[in-house]
């Protein structure tokens, strides 16, 4: 089903879901069930799947020279969500990027999932890679993640890149795509970015998940001002409960995002990462209440592996 029929049927109920990373190469993909299934106590009617895009290695070829591959650390978003849907019976959205896919790259992605009876797609331009100032995309891809929700809305029409299909079935995926209460940290204004989001919805998005953010006063400003510029889509906040003390170093410089001056002082009073983990848990609690009684309608958790603090978080709201 897709995310805005989920909405919808709840008749203003705000409806609970996460955000789940794959697991690394190597890695054992129970470790994953394990912190999914104590969220399902909370039915959450769907679950985001995040995906990476490639990064450089060096592999040491004996003389004292490196050689220069492209790989990819946590593979396998489709297939994961395929399992999930399968396992829980409930809607996985793929994430699809811009950055390290050609379009005919994303094409085939789309079709896989269709294939697989998909019907959400979360659409993002991606992060530069580690060692580039700026984005760059790859030869043959999207540019912006405006250009990628274009081209699956085109495939919802049946619109492929090369061949003429004479499809009996087209996709008709419902396009989720991000927002940024603080703003894009390479936008140069809030305003400049919120046109941005409205190109993505003007192009065929169907709904916005927001970047983490931890004054809801950024948020409900946010939400003013995209329906003042026309954007009429749900516009879903996403929260990330604080989960130990470098955070507050790391988060400001990764994601460009200010924190309350009252949960850094609470933080910094901590005496370890346990006593941290639980202020966090505590504060996106009460900011999960102030959203709900807002009537947002679903409140996204960012989980990044680990289930427990996102689980005493629900337990407490639903």
């Amino acid at each position: 089903m897709k995310v805005t029929d989920h909405i919808k049927n709840a008749n203003g109920k705000t409806l609970f879901s996460f955000e789940v990373i794959p697991p690394k190469k190597g890695k054992n993909i129970q470790d994953l069930y394990n912190n999914i299934d104590p969220l399902m106590e909370f039915n959450p009617p769907f679950i985001d799947v995040t995906t990476s895009r490639e990064e450089y290695v060096y592999i040491d070829k004996g003389n004292g020279l490196l050689d220069k591959r492209i790989t990819r650390m946590r593979p396998g978003t489709v297939g994961i969500c395929a399992s999930i849907m399968h396992k829980y019976q409930v809607d996985a959205i793929p994430h699809l990027l811009c950055g390290g896919f050609t379009k005919e790259e994303t094409e085939y992605v789309l079709v896989d999932c269709h294939y697989l009876g998909l019907d959400n797609v979360m659409a993002l331009r991606g992060d530069s890679m580690k060692d580039e100032a700026y984005f760059k995309p790859v030869k043959g891809g999207n540019a912006f993640a405006s250009d990628l929700v274009g081209q699956i809305a085109n495939l919802n029409r049946g619109q492929y890149l090369h061949d003429d299909v004479d499809a009996e079935h087209n996709s008709d995926f419902c396009i989720g795509v991000a927002g940024y209460p603080e703003k894009h940290m390479e936008s140069p204004s809030l305003i400049t970015d919120l046109r941005r989001l409205k190109a993505k919805v003007d192009a065929g998005a169907d709904y916005v998940v927001t970047q983490m953010f931890f004054d809801n006063n950024k948020y409900f400003e946010f939400v003013e001002k995209a329906r003042k510029m026309g954007i009429t889509v749900p516009i879903i906040p996403g929260i990330k409960p604080i989960a130990v003390k470098r955070h507050l170093q790391l988060l400001p410089q990764v994601f460009k995002i200010d924190l309350p001056q009252d949960l850094i002082d609470a933080v910094e009073g901590c005496q370890d990462n346990k006593a941290v983990r639980q202020i966090g848990v505590e504060f996106a609690i009460q900011q999960s209440k102030e959203l709900r009684e807002a009537g947002v309608p679903v409140l996204h958790y960012y989980s990044m592996g680990k289930s427990d603090n996102v689980h005493a978080i629900a337990k407490a709201l639903f």
